[in-house]
């Protein structure tokens, strides 16, 4: 599994998106004409056309979950390391932004700054295969950013990119019908669960509606934190105490 791993070495990650636009009616004409394409399929309806109510409707709920329409407005990270009593800590950050662009350019320099080297240092998050890193991946194409060293896994071998780990792939050990949730796993492992303050349904709103970023990146981090909580129950090593957690100003 990843015994052997030290977290040292792991930036764990989590992202939180919103879609492009505050509401359908924002979009311009080409936009809403390829959501009108693309939301029959997301909400399972092939074939059908569905009203602009519907329309409307769809986008506010699932537009921020994809690349195409959506924008990433928090990435935020945990480092862990040991402190001078070599006791493990961790130090969480976020890089949030109302402007994407700027966000990534951020992200990426800390990136290939701290974390450049795939064959000794690793990103950890989950599901973070299927979502966190493709998101980041083409939102990084669409403001025409050049690729981290560690995100630039277009056309790698699954051999190849043993540096992502994904906590939710190692939860299902080959068993790949379902979605098993963080806060899921909290309970299950018995570890502290993540989003007491808002879910991600929410985010948008809060992007939107109460332009709280700070908040946002609140939830973020306590989802990084959880990630490496979840890390630690299958290294079968303790938990992190409140004490051994600092957050960035």
């Amino acid at each position: 599994m990843i015994e052997h791993i030290d977290a040292t070495k792991v930036l764990f990650l989590d992202i939180e998106t919103v879609s492009g636009k505050p509401t359908y009616d924002d979009l311009d004409d080409t936009f809403k004409y390829l959501w009108g394409h693309k939301a029959p399929s997301v909400l399972k309806r092939y074939g059908e056309e569905l009203t602009e109510e519907e329309l409307a409707d769809s986008y506010i709920d699932k537009a921020a979950i994809f690349a195409e329409f959506g924008k990433i407005v928090c990435i935020s990270v945990g480092a862990v390391y040991r402190d001078k009593d070599k006791r493990l800590k961790i130090r969480l950050k976020s890089f949030a932004n109302r402007d994407e662009k700027i966000l990534l350019q951020d992200f990426s320099a800390m990136l290939d700054q701290y974390y450049g080297n795939i064959h000794k240092q690793f990103i950890c998050g989950h599901n973070i295969k299927e979502f966190d890193v493709p998101y980041m991946c083409r939102r990084l194409l669409v403001n025409q950013l050049p690729m981290p060293k560690m995100l630039d896994i277009a056309g790698k071998k699954p051999w190849e990119t043993n540096h992502l780990v994904d906590t939710l792939t190692l939860w299902k050990f080959g068993d790949f019908k379902s979605y098993t949730s963080l806060k899921l796993l909290a309970g299950v492992l018995g570890f502290p669960t993540p989003k007491d303050d808002i879910d991600g349904s929410q985010v948008g709103r809060v992007f939107w509606e109460e332009d709280d970023l700070e908040r946002i990146a609140t939830y973020c981090e306590k989802d990084v934190l959880a990630t490496t909580q979840l890390f630690f129950r299958y290294q079968l090593k303790p938990l992190l105490e409140d004490d051994q957690v600092q957050v960035a100003e």
